[in-house]
Formats: structure tokens, sequence, C-alpha cells
């Protein structure tokens, strides 16, 4: 048999390699976990700005409700939701804490440095989950202390509570995007980008099977169908001109007890 040559496909050479496209990576993250992830750092941030002054008071205090819902889905997801996402994970991290600790003292003790580099990266892994767990740990404390200071449930300490929370979970976060850089850095890896694609490049089989773009639109739908909600229902104040705004807007918090009563007594 004599080798043909097809005139439409061109002739490569000998040695070249096939032109293959290249990969997209591994599937690590779906998508419901980055939308929360995303949803969450959002609300943070934007509750932390508008904490100070009444102005936006009621802004600060919906993105809190947020994060409380957000969490909450966040824990039946990590209850009910694939293996990859779920919470037990999270916990069998941590429970390697103690294991990992024996396992770096005996690598010092004996000088075996292939295990020390093995126990060093498990324990950036650690690092990680623990500041993770930290963060969705400080939630339940700093949202119930803001709504106690909301409706006046308690003095001035509840107050200095939730400030101190509210500053607690900054520090979180910021230590979090500090691992992030330190280690992507460290790495010669982008540890971020699984948050953004839910991709991280290398070959092998997806961590992730099912993306689950159907779940992450309805959470993102449910938050925004909450802020369009309190949107429609945040109490309304005249403004200069005539002019009506919205308090979810403009901030226009409600008057609380104790101001109440203190208009009271005015009257009288």
């Amino acid at each position: 048999m004599f080798a043909t040559t097809r005139p439409d496909v061109p002739e490569r050479a000998p040695g070249a390699a096939a032109a293959t496209p290249p990969t997209p990576g591994r599937r690590v993250t779906d998508a419901p976990t980055r939308a929360f992830h995303w949803l969450f750092a959002l609300s943070f941030v934007g509750a932390y700005l508008t904490a100070d002054g009444e102005r936006w008071r009621l802004v600060h205090v919906v993105l809190g409700y947020t994060m409380a819902g957000l969490l909450g889905w966040r824990v039946l997801y990590g209850l009910v939701g694939p293996r990859h996402v779920r919470l037990a994970a999270l916990a069998r991290k941590l429970a390697a804490a103690p294991g990992w600790v024996r396992a770096t003292l005996q690598a010092l003790r004996a000088g075996d440095w292939n295990a020390l580099a093995s126990a060093g990266r498990q324990g950036q892994n650690l690092a990680l989950a623990g500041v993770i767990a930290a963060l969705l740990l400080a939630v339940p404390p700093l949202v119930a202390s803001g709504v106690a200071t909301f409706h006046d449930w308690g003095g001035e300490w509840l107050e200095e509570v939730h400030e101190f929370f509210g500053n607690g979970m900054l520090a979180l976060v910021l230590a979090h995007l500090g691992q992030l850089a330190a280690l992507s850095v460290w790495r010669r890896q982008n540890l971020a980008r699984p948050m953004l694609t839910g991709r991280t490049p290398g070959r092998g089989p997806d961590l992730v099977t099912h993306n689950h773009g159907a779940l992450a639109l309805l959470l993102v739908l449910a938050v925004l169908a909450y802020w369009a909600w309190e949107w429609s229902n945040a109490p309304t104040r005249g403004m200069p001109g005539g002019t009506a705004a919205s308090g979810w807007t403009l901030g226009a918090p409600q008057a609380s007890a104790a101001d109440r009563h203190h208009d009271d007594e005015d009257d009288d």
C-alpha cells in the first residue's frame, strides 16, 4: 500500500507535535460556592463601610441580615450538598491539626527535611481552613449583637461588643487575603483563581463534576429579591424641597425606642 496525502490537509514536519487546544484546567469549585463567596464578601464590605453614623444605618442592617441568611444557606448546603462542599470536609481538615503538630515536632527532632516540607504544605492548608472556619463562626455573634444594638435591647456595651466582632471579622478577612497572597507567591500559583473561574491550572480529573449553575443563579436572585423587598418597605422621611426618599437608599434610620421616649418627654 502506498501512503496518500490529502490535498486539503497540510503536511506536518517529521517530529513536530500535533497542535492541541489549551486545556481549561480542572474544575475545583462549583458555581454556588463562588456565588456565596462573593455575595458574602460584598455584604461584609458594604456593612463595614456603612457602620458609622446614622445616614446609612438601614443599609448596614440589611447587609448584616444578608450575611446571616447567606451563612444559613451555606450551612444547609454544607449539610446536604455535594461531598466537596460538605462542612464535614472542613471539620476533617481542622481535626488533623493535632496530628500535624506531632508530625512536625517529630520531623524537627529527626531533621527530616522532606517530612518538614510535607508538613509545611499541610500547615498552610490548615491555616487557610482555620481562618475560613473562624470567619463562619464570627457571623452569629456579629449579627446577634448588631440586631440587639439596632433594637436597643441593651446599653452601650452591646454596641461595643458589635464593634469588637466587626473589627475581628475585618482582621480575619485581611488575614485570609494575606494568606492567599503569600501562598500564591510561594507556590507560584494564583490561589484566588478558583473563586473566579472555578478552575485551577493542571491536568487531571475534575474534583467538581457538576457546576450547579442554576442553583447559583437562584441564590443570587434570592439575595436581590430580599434587597428589593427591603427597598420597597424601607421607611421614608421628608427631604428638603418636599421630596421623599427611601431610608434604604439614603439611610434614614428608624427612630429608636430611646429617641421616641425622649420625644414624648419633650411633648409633655
